[in-house]
């Protein structure tokens, strides 16, 4: 089942015709780390402390990520004893929230399969996905079983950023964390981007043939040779007296060209 949060955009906004594009991000875990209540309080800005432990859902979100609309859509996993039928999400997500809970040191280390498992599928995979390491519940800092560092050193040794945030009260530090995934996607893609040459043509065909063109010499300057395949007429040089009209008289010759073509190749969208 899939639900859709988020106040829809008017249509003078997006026009039907040009979808939003799509991020997919998968939050796993272990069960207690607090991934419902991290997905809830993102999508509603509320704290529901208790959930059914083998719910499983997705859910949309129309988001502004740097003035950047994107439809996000959020899979809240319900795997009972780690990482199990990872297919499910592994071929779905864009990117992956690998969620523990700082007071219990279980959910730590049941996060390292996780990002093991994540790490087997990148390097078969051609794409690469980023991945956010969470530790939640900062609520619960007197009982805290994992410190910042070990977080900090796990998410290094997986090449993965690293934040803590509290699904009970820091509604902003939990936006920042998905938003943040919607970044990396796409810097992700922009680092996918094949490098291509910029082209710029002109619509009028160069002369086949390079005839030398000498420059009378007048008002002691030195014979100069140009290259007859440039589309300018080079003329005489003017008097200091006649400079300024004559450059005028030039500029409304060119503005009688037509512009030239700049051709660009447009980038594909990020999504």
């Amino acid at each position: 089942m899939s639900s859709m949060f988020g106040k829809p955009r008017a249509s003078s906004e997006r026009p039907p015709q040009s979808p939003l594009p799509e991020c997919n991000v998968a939050i796993l875990g272990c069960r207690g780390a607090g991934k419902s209540a991290l997905t809830v309080k993102f999508l509603t800005k509320r704290f529901i402390s208790e959930y059914d432990p083998n719910l499983e859902d997705t859910y949309s979100s129309e988001e502004l990520v740097d003035q950047q609309p994107v439809l996000l859509k959020v899979m809240d996993t319900a795997d009972q004893d780690g990482p199990g039928n990872c297919e499910r999400y592994l071929c779905w997500a864009s990117a992956f929230l690998v969620v523990y809970s700082i007071d219990s040191r279980k959910s730590f280390e049941g996060c390292q399969r996780y990002l093991e498992v994540l790490a087997l599928h990148a390097q078969g995979c051609q794409r690469r996905c980023p991945v956010l390491l969470l530790g939640n519940k900062l609520d619960m800092e007197q009982y805290r079983q994992v410190l910042s560092a070990e977080g900090m050193s796990l998410a290094s040794r997986f090449g993965c950023l690293f934040h803590e945030v509290s699904a009970c009260q820091d509604f902003a530090r939990v936006q920042h964390v998905f938003h943040e995934a919607v970044r990396e996607v796409r810097r992700q893609a922009e680092w996918n981007l094949p490098v291509r040459p910029l082209f710029i043509s002109e619509e009028r065909p160069c002369l086949p043939v390079a005839t030398p063109v000498a420059l009378p010499t007048h008002h002691s300057l030195a014979t100069c040779t140009f290259n007859s395949l440039s589309p300018v007429n080079y003329k005489e040089m003017p008097s200091v007296a006649q400079a300024k009209l004559v450059t005028v008289k030039s500029s409304r010759a060119q503005s009688k060209r037509k512009a030239p073509t700049l051709t660009l190749l447009k980038g594909f969208k990020i999504f």
